[in-house]
């Protein structure tokens, strides 16, 4: 094969920027508000090109299985990391919760800021395919308050039931979870919290809880009960690439590029974009142009974009862009309790305390054996926001939390889980999250804000400045929602596309 400049230049990583077709609309992302997005656009006619960086898990391993379990994790489970980074990191003092892995494209990312670690889903679906599909519409009156400008009524009557719908959230059947010795860890949290004068509360999922029953039974493929949640369930969940993005492509109208990882935006919306394998490395740098653009691609994803675009004079963009950022007051704790050999991965039961600013789901540890562990994910109200910081010596995009910052959502959590331990005469787990500490505060599964709504952008999330550039995810709420945010953020993308769809794409 003669040797061309381009291709010594392709082969080196170097190629010049291929231009591609023009599409109507771009979206970076598919995650929750990216969905939304591309399902509405589709549905109108726009031809529609969304940009994700992760891959289409749609394909089986050796094992049979597309995910692998928490278990036995392999190459699947992380994001180029030589070592999975799962939420605990020893039990009894020991390093027996993670292994080495080959560094693969896998479904799950543990992003490291200074003094806070976000966990990102990367594939076709985001998030959606790495949470615990918890799917919880905020307090009416908290909400209220960190989006005074949205209407309520509208979200309550209109979006949050619309977005239940798409995303098929179902409840728990009461008598299974009363009866099934997979949720005996949970009734023992709820026994507990009602000793200390706690109320508990149900939590809607996007688990197929008709299809966990039949697994109990050996009449379904089991996945809640075979330890798969954290990197990915091959089976029961309805994750985003079941729902909307299943929906957007049966429109015809939306095309879906995996492994493509956007780095820059220019004016125009020229997008500089490399195409990279499932080992890492650059296989072309191609450019992408569009009249409209919508960032979906999550807290992180989208607003490192827009900050490196303002930092480097790509765009022109407002002081809000990169502020308002937060862990939605995430805090892990675990206490001394038997809990069961045999446990489901998905979460149906939270401790509802949230008049003192704690609403604490009551979480799995599925480990085969009696851990003695009751395990909690506390979200809190913790009104601690931060910014994100460009650094041009090296060209990247850093957090500028502080470990001080999350001190109030500690001491919030900390009074919940005082008064459950005097009530039943128990005590903390101090083997778990390293150092002998009692609470994990320095890592989030839930991050928020970095482009505001009504600050970075209009009421609608059009960014400020610029016109048919479009923010449609976490980005958009200020730090803290007060519960899992994924319903939140696609209601929010809805009410946002039925106002854009309206006044914008019909000029």
């Amino acid at each position: 094969m003669k040797l061309t400049r381009r291709s010594f230049l392709t082969a080196v990583g170097l190629a010049p920027l291929i231009p591609q077709p023009e599409p109507q609309a771009i979206i970076v992302g598919t995650g929750y508000g990216a969905a939304v997005a591309a399902k509405r656009l589709g549905e109108k006619g726009i031809k529609t090109l969304m940009l994700e960086m992760g891959q289409s898990w749609d394909q089986k391993g050796p094992d049979g299985k597309v995910f692998c379990d928490m278990l036995h994790p392999d190459r699947r489970s992380m994001w180029f990391k030589d070592r999975t980074e799962a939420p605990l990191e020893t039990l009894l003092w020991l390093d027996v919760v993670n292994r080495d892995i080959e560094r693969y494209a896998g479904v799950l990312d543990k992003v490291h800021y200074p003094n806070m670690s976000v966990y990102v889903g990367r594939g076709v679906g985001g998030g959606s395919l790495v949470n615990g599909g918890m799917a919880v519409t905020p307090k009416r009156e908290y909400f209220e308050k960190i989006l005074p400008q949205v209407d309520a009524d509208e979200m309550y009557g209109t979006y949050f039931p619309l977005a239940n719908k798409n995303l098929r959230v179902n409840t728990i059947d009461r008598t299974f979870f009363e009866t099934t010795e997979y949720y005996h860890f949970a009734r023992v949290s709820r026994a507990h919290a009602g000793r200390a004068g706690k109320k508990t509360t149900f939590v809607p999922n996007v688990y197929d809880f008709e299809h966990m029953r039949k697994e109990t039974l050996g009449e379904a493929p089991r996945s809640a009960t075979a330890g798969e949640v954290i990197y990915g369930n091959n089976h029961g969940k309805a994750s985003l690439d079941q729902t909307y993005l299943r929906d957007a492509l049966a429109t015809g109208n939306v095309t879906i590029l995996p492994l493509h990882r956007v780095t820059r935006i220019q004016p125009g919306y020229r997008l500089t974009v490399e195409q990279i394998d499932t080992d890492g490395k650059v296989l072309r740098t191609k450019e992408f142009s569009c009249r409209y653009l919508f960032l979906g691609a999550g807290s992180l994803g989208t607003t490192e974009l827009l900050v490196r675009a303002r930092e480097t004079g790509d765009l022109d963009l407002n002081e809000h862009i990169g502020q308002g950022w937060g862990p939605n007051g995430n805090v892990m704790t675990a206490r001394a309790v038997p809990t069961g050999f045999r446990q489901s991965t998905i979460p149906v039961l939270a401790i509802d305390d949230w008049d003192n600013g704690v609403f604490a789901e009551i979480a799995p540890m599925p480990a085969g054996i009696e851990t003695l562990t009751a395990l909690y994910l506390a979200i809190t109200d913790n009104p601690e926001r931060a910014g994100f910081r460009y650094d041009r010596n090296t060209n990247t995009v850093t957090l500028d939390w502080t470990s001080e910052q999350s001190r109030p959502a500690v001491q919030k959590a900390k009074a919940l889980f005082d008064e459950l331990n005097r009530s039943n005469l128990t005590t903390y787990r101090y083997d778990l999250f390293g150092n002998n500490k009692a609470f994990s505060d320095d890592f989030t599964y839930h991050p928020l804000g970095g482009c505001v709504l009504g600050r970075a952008t209009d009421e609608f999330g059009r960014v400020r400045g610029q016109q048919n550039l479009y923010v449609t995810d976490g980005s958009l709420i200020a730090g803290s929602v007060g519960a899992n945010p994924f319903v939140t953020i696609t209601a929010l993308a809805e009410r946002n596309l039925a106002r854009i769809l309206t006044e914008d794409l019909n000029r």
